[in-house]
């Protein structure tokens, strides 16, 4: 860790099944931990600079989301506190502190659960080329940013490099079944309808957000994260106009500075600017912020 960034982390005696972009998963036996680090990607680079707090932000929203949709879907999530870790990491509580989950093992599915309630990303792209959105046709005379009729779940394939790929609704029952497919949509649905509610409460548009599911003793759990700057796109409502593409909460700030450098989005990427991070990490801390009602705890 330097200057309070994470970008690394190796842990004494756990091993480690997985690194993601962003997060590192570790074995505990019967249960995983997660760990979010401050690493950031951008057009599937991780790039060489972190954003102080992010991996705090990420990990305490998904918190808080996991706590308040128990009652729709259950979740992996069993504790967030330090005290909750074996005893063996006690010593590493500096690094882990706010950045660690406990969660359930679950059997993942190979589905990425996406739900859109407005146009905006490969939606609006897909929409501009064919009419369709997650291959169902959609009625003309969308804008770009418009809400849709009503939300569309618009599932996609998991890829474990590059880009996931857009998957049509029958394709996604030939993967998991027709039963399993209906419980991934309607579940899907109904957090985004919870969460976009609260959302407009906070004076934020839930655009669209991306869950994954896995299976605890047969029973569907919402794994992953959940509702965070990274698998969501938040925007302000003031600053939403249809026809126009409203800034988000996320790293939209790097994806602006990259876009005019030279950078051919080849590894390895480009360092950031000093201004670049700081706004970067306070549009994350702004999104935590406003979607709970308070800042960010500080470490003890």
């Amino acid at each position: 860790m330097s200057d309070g960034v994470l970008l690394e982390l190796e842990l004494p005696g756990i091993a480690r099944v997985r690194r993601g972009k962003v997060r590192e998963v570790f074995d505990l036996g019967d249960r995983l931990l997660f760990v979010a680090t401050d690493r950031l990607s951008a057009f599937d680079c991780v790039l060489p600079d972190g954003i102080p707090d992010k991996g705090r932000v990420l990990n305490g929203l998904s918190a808080w989301w996991f706590a308040r949709t128990r009652g729709i879907v259950p979740n992996h999530m069993l504790d967030t506190s330090l005290d909750a870790l074996p005893a063996a990491l006690r010593g590493e509580a500096a690094r882990l502190a706010g950045r660690a989950m406990i969660v359930r093992k679950a059997e993942v599915l190979p589905i990425e659960c996406v739900v859109r309630g407005y146009l905006a990303g490969s939606g609006w792209k897909e929409y501009r080329a064919s009419g369709t959105i997650g291959g169902e046709p959609l009625r003309p005379g969308y804008r770009l940013a418009d809400p849709l009729d009503a939300p569309v779940f618009t599932p996609a394939s998991k890829a474990e490099t590059g880009h996931d790929e857009n998957i049509s609704f029958a394709e996604t029952a030939r993967v998991v079944g027709r039963e399993r497919a209906e419980q991934l949509r309607d579940a899907s649905l109904a957090l985004y309808a919870h969460a976009a509610a609260h959302a407009r409460e906070c004076g934020l548009i839930l655009a669209d957000t991306k869950f994954e599911f896995g299976l605890v003793d047969g029973r569907l759990t919402l794994v992953d994260e959940a509702l965070t700057p990274d698998s969501s796109r938040f925007w302000a409502a003031d600053t939403w106009a249809p026809g126009a593409s409203p800034p988000s909460f996320d790293k939209q700030f790097v994806r602006d500075y990259l876009e005019t450098s030279d950078w051919d989005k080849r590894p390895p990427a480009p360092r950031l600017p000093a201004e670049v991070v700081a706004r970067t990490r306070a549009k994350y801390l702004e999104a935590y912020r406003r979607i709970t009602g308070t800042d960010l705890p500080r470490p003890a």
